[in-house]
């Protein structure tokens, strides 16, 4: 009876055990997403800033998701405050000058092939690694 309850029992038993090693997680690695918004608007560079025009759902606590190719959400957050970044490198000798508002923001991410953002429910925006300045995903918009 001992020897019947046993092959009944335990191949469910080993089953849910080797299911549950396939669903380990996965490894991670700390990155940067970085975000270039292409606004093109006056005001003093190192500030804080939000995108604007079509570009206005690029806002401090915007939510954000950073998805696979399959648009499975690897990583999500809000959005940190923007910092205006001059458009120019070229010494312009005024404290407004063109700029752009750039977003930063620290994730864990699984390695993939291919990296999305959205941003607020906009369409995603493709992210291409960079290492110029640390493990980052990085895009400008428009790209």
């Amino acid at each position: 009876m001992r020897r019947l309850l046993a092959a009944l029992v335990l191949p469910p038993l080993l089953t849910g055990a080797l299911a549950a090693c396939g669903d380990a997680e996965e490894a991670r690695s700390a990155m940067t997403v970085r975000v270039l918004v292409r606004d093109i608007n006056i005001r003093p560079e190192g500030v804080e800033c939000a995108g604007t025009g079509p570009y206005t759902h690029f806002h401090n606590r915007a939510p954000f998701q950073v998805i696979d190719a399959a648009g499975h959400t690897l990583a999500e957050g809000a959005l940190s405050p923007g910092t205006s970044v001059a458009t120019f490198a070229e010494d312009l000798e005024v404290t407004r000058v063109p700029t752009y508002c750039e977003f930063a923001v620290p994730v864990d991410v699984a390695a993939r092939d291919a990296y999305r953002l959205v941003v607020d429910g906009h369409p995603p925006i493709t992210l291409t690694p960079n290492r110029s300045e640390g493990p980052a995903l990085v895009a400008v918009v428009p790209s």
